[in-house]
C-alpha cells in the first residue's frame, strides 16, 4: 500500500505523512454525506451558484498557494499549476451559470395532459481521482455534481493528500454545508468497502485501466452507475499538406504537457513519409531546447516525474523498445546527475512492427514516431491500439479532415489543434479508455435520475 504522504518528486524528500482514516472515522464521514445530501438536494440553483462562484473566487485569489502545493506534491511546473487552478475556477463558473439550463424540465408531447423529463440528484458520489491533474480532475467532477444537488466523496491519489485537503477546504470556505464535499484520506484498499455502502450511490474514476476495471467490477456487483476516464495512447497524425511548423510546435507541447504525464498527451506521432524526416529533425531540435529542472523555476519546461516507480517504468519501457531495434535520436535514459525523478524529453523511432510499444501507454516525456505512406495507413495505425481517448490530426485538405473525423476511433478528434478538455465540450473515451462523459451538458447528466413524469 502506498503511504499517504507528500514526497517532493524533485528531491525525493518526504515532507509530510498522513494517518489514514479509521473505520469509525470513515463511517462518520459517510453518515455526514447522507445527512448533507438530504439538505443540499433541497437548495436552489441560485444558492448553489453562489457557493460555486465563491469557490471560483477563492481559487483565483489563492492560485499561487494552491499551485505551489501541486508542484511540491507531484512535480508539475509551477506555471502549469497556476493555469490549472485558473481552469478550475472556470469550470466552477461555467456550471454555476449553466446548471439551471442543463437540468431544466424538458417538456414532451404525449397522450398525457402534461409529460416531461425531470433531472434529480441521486446522492453521495465517490470520486477516485489521480495525481496528474490533482485539482482539475476533481473540480471537473465536483462542479457539476454539486450543482446538480449531489454531494461528493473524494478518494484522491495517496501522493497528493495536501491537494485533497485543500479542495475540501475551498468548498467549505465557499459556504457549502459541511459534508457536501469531503476528502477521505484512505488507501485504495478501502474503495470496495466504500462502494459497497448503501449510502454511496455511484462512482467516477480517472486513472489507470486496472484501477478502472476494479472499481467498475465492484460497482457492478452493487448495480451502481460508473463513469471511467482511463489511459490513452493518443495518435497525432501529420499528413503531407499539414502546416509543418505549427504541427511541430504543437506536437512538442502536446507530448510534454504535465512532464509527459497526461492521458490526453499526444503519444504516437504518425507522420506521412514525405515529410517525416523533416518533422523528426524539427521535433528533435524542439526537444533538445526544453529545459529540465526545478519545477518551481519559471524557465523550467519539464519537471520531475511524480514517483520513483513511474521513472522506473518509463525507463524499462524505453530500454525494452531499444532492445527491439528502435532508434533514439534524443534522450533515452534517466538523468542521474541530480536527485529526484527526472527523465529527459525522448524520441523513439524505427520501432519494429509487433514491438510492445505499439500497444502501451508511455506515461512520461517519451514520444514515438511512426512513418506511414498515406492516410489509409495513418488511420489504421491510429486505431490499432486498445485505447480511444483523444486524437489530433493535421491536414489542410478538407476531404482528409472529414475522413479523419469520421474514421478515427476516439472520444475526441482535434483537427489542426491540440487535444484538450474544455468545460463547454464533453470529455471521455471509448474502448479501453473508458466510458461516460465529463463536462458540458452530457457530464452533468451522468449522475442524475432522469425521471419521466406523466400526468393524465
Amino acid at each position: 500500500m502506498m503511504p499517504i504522504a507528500t514526497i517532493n518528486p524533485a528531491t525525493g524528500e518526504t515532507l509530510k505523512t498522513f494517518t489514514p482514516l479509521t473505520d469509525g472515522e470513515l463511517e462518520a464521514k459517510l453518515a455526514k454525506a447522507k445527512t448533507a445530501f438530504e439538505a443540499h438536494r433541497r437548495t436552489s440553483f441560485a444558492q448553489r451558484a453562489q457557493w460555486m462562484n465563491a469557490a471560483a473566487d477563492i481559487l483565483e485569489a489563492r492560485k499561487g498557494e494552491f499551485a505551489a502545493i501541486m508542484t511540491v506534491e507531484m512535480g508539475k511546473t509551477l506555471k502549469s499549476a497556476v493555469a490549472e487552478v485558473e481552469k478550475c475556477a472556470l469550470v466552477c463558473r461555467y456550471y454555476a451559470e449553466k446548471a439551471p439550463e442543463f437540468l431544466a424540465d424538458v417538456p414532451v408531447q404525449t397522450d398525457a395532459s402534461t409529460s416531461f423529463v425531470r433531472y434529480q440528484p441521486i446522492g453521495p458520489v465517490l470520486a477516485v481521482m489521480p495525481w496528474n491533474f490533482p485539482f482539475w480532475q476533481v473540480f471537473r467532477f465536483a462542479a457539476p455534481a454539486l450543482m446538480a444537488g449531489n454531494v461528493g466523496l473524494l478518494k484522491h491519489a495517496s501522493n497528493v493528500p495536501q491537494c485533497a485537503l485543500a479542495i475540501e477546504e475551498i468548498f467549505l470556505k465557499a459556504g457549502l454545508p459541511e459534508g457536501a464535499f469531503q476528502t477521505l484520506l484512505v488507501g485504495a484498499d478501502k474503495v470496495a468497502q466504500i462502494i459497497a455502502d448503501d449510502r454511496v450511490m455511484a462512482a467516477t474514476l480517472t486513472g489507470s485501466e486496472p484501477a478502472g476495471a476494479s472499481l467498475a467490477a465492484n460497482c457492478g456487483k452493487q448495480i451502481k452507475k460508473t463513469v471511467l476516464e482511463l489511459g490513452g495512447s493518443d495518435p497525432f497524425i501529420v499528413l503531407e499538406s499539414a502546416d509543418l511548423e505549427a504541427a511541430v510546435a504543437t506536437a512538442t507541447t502536446a507530448r510534454m504537457i504535465n512532464n509527459g504525464q497526461s492521458c490526453i498527451a499526444a503519444k504516437r506521432f504518425i507522420v506521412s513519409e514525405a515529410i517525416a524526416d523533416e518533422f523528426e529533425r524539427r521535433l528533435v531540435a524542439k526537444f533538445q531546447a526544453l529545459k529540465v529542472g526545478d519545477p518551481m523555476q519559471p524557465d523550467t519546461d519539464i519537471g520531475p516525474l511524480a514517483t520513483p516507480g513511474i521513472l522506473q517504468d518509463i525507463d524499462n519501457q524505453v530500454q525494452a523498445c531499444i532492445k527491439t531495434g528502435a532508434r533514439v535520436p534524443v534522450g533515452g535514459k534517466p538523468l542521474s546527475d541530480r536527485p529526484g525523478n527526472f527523465y529527459p524529453p525522448t524520441l523513439l523511432t524505427d520501432i519494429p512492427p509487433g514491438a510492445s510499444a505499439y500497444n502501451e501507454e508511455f506515461f512520461g516525456p517519451v514520444a514515438m514516431l511512426f512513418r506511414v505512406k498515406d492516410i489509409d495507413a495513418a488511420i489504421q495505425l491510429a486505431n490499432s491500439t486498445p485505447f480511444g481517448l483523444g486524437a489530433s490530426a493535421w491536414t489542410q485538405v478538407k476531404a482528409e479532415a472529414n475522413r479523419l473525423i469520421e474514421e478515427i476511433e476516439a472520444g475526441a478528434v482535434f483537427i489542426n489543434g491540440m487535444v484538450k478538455s474544455d468545460p463547454r465540450l464533453p470529455f471521455g473515451g471509448i474502448k479501453r479508455s473508458g466510458y461516460g462523459r465529463e463536462l458540458s451538458s452530457q457530464g452533468i447528466h451522468e449522475f442524475v435520475n432522469i425521471k419521466t413524469v406523466w400526468v393524465k
